[in-house]
């Protein structure tokens, strides 16, 4: 599968308006319509892992931070060997569960460029990616542009946001960054998330951003978080209803 066929769904936005309970929830709908699953945490904090219920293990920086030691210790970075060396531990870090796979980036990039290693390690994900049908990934709080490090072509650019004007400013933001970095999305769209009620999106002015979906504030998700329980098992309520048309707009899954 040509990685242009996968469906690659960046979710970002600002911290706290809920993106990585809302990334394990559009992992919870993938699930249901059936297809593979490849979930990314570009996320420090590896709050994603949490959302799924899962215990993350080795990390995609652990790997280039001992690649880097070797470098260090004189061993030359040749392509070939060196590419095949991080696809093997690539897929030993990535944890396989029932109806999805799971992979953690690991804490930003540390120790100078390292560029060789960064082009391959991106060069392996891309590869990874491309026999999944889906690829989520919960990204880093803020404006960063995740497929910096993570890959290089993000299909879907879906921005999360409270009714705040700062969450506003930061999604678009966001967009712009990504224009600018000519990041080659097809199409970017907005939730807006944890509302007071689903009439507050009236009074947010987007801009050019598409709303996809007003989401109110979900006590079952909120408890949920609060208990570390995986989002994979939360009942159908208007959130998980909302969210699927949200990706029936966004053009992720089929109406039905």
């Amino acid at each position: 599968m040509d990685h242009r066929t996968s469906k690659i769904i960046a979710v970002c936005g600002k911290g706290g308006v809920g993106k990585t309970s809302l990334s394990a929830l559009i992992v919870r709908q993938l699930m249901r319509e059936g297809g593979t699953i490849l979930a990314v945490d570009a996320d420090p904090a590896v709050g994603f892992a949490t959302a799924l219920g899962i215990d993350p293990g080795r990390t995609i920086n652990d790997i280039r931070n001992d690649v880097i030691q070797e470098a260090k210790q004189g061993d030359l970075f040749d392509r070939e060997s060196t590419v095949v060396r991080l696809d093997y531990q690539v897929f030993e870090a990535m944890s396989e569960r029932a109806g999805y796979a799971f992979l953690a980036i690991g804490r930003p990039e540390t120790e100078g460029c390292y560029c060789k290693v960064n082009d391959y390690l991106r060069a392996v994900i891309e590869a990874l990616s491309a026999k999944f049908d889906y690829v989520v990934i919960d990204g880093e709080a803020g404006i960063e542009q995740i497929n910096r490090r993570v890959m290089e072509s993000v299909t879907h650019l879906l921005l999360v946001s409270d009714a705040s004007r700062k969450g506003v400013n930061v999604i678009q933001t966001i967009r712009h960054v990504a224009d600018d970095g000519a990041m080659g999305y097809d199409r970017a769209g907005v939730v807006l998330n944890r509302l007071r009620t689903v009439e507050e999106a009236d009074r947010v002015d987007l801009g050019e951003l598409e709303l996809l979906a007003a989401i109110a504030e979900d006590d079952v998700v909120r408890d949920y978080d609060i208990d570390e329980r995986s989002l994979l098992g939360l009942p159908d309520d208007e959130t998980t209803h909302s969210l699927r048309r949200a990706l029936v707009r966004f053009g992720i899954i089929e109406e039905g």
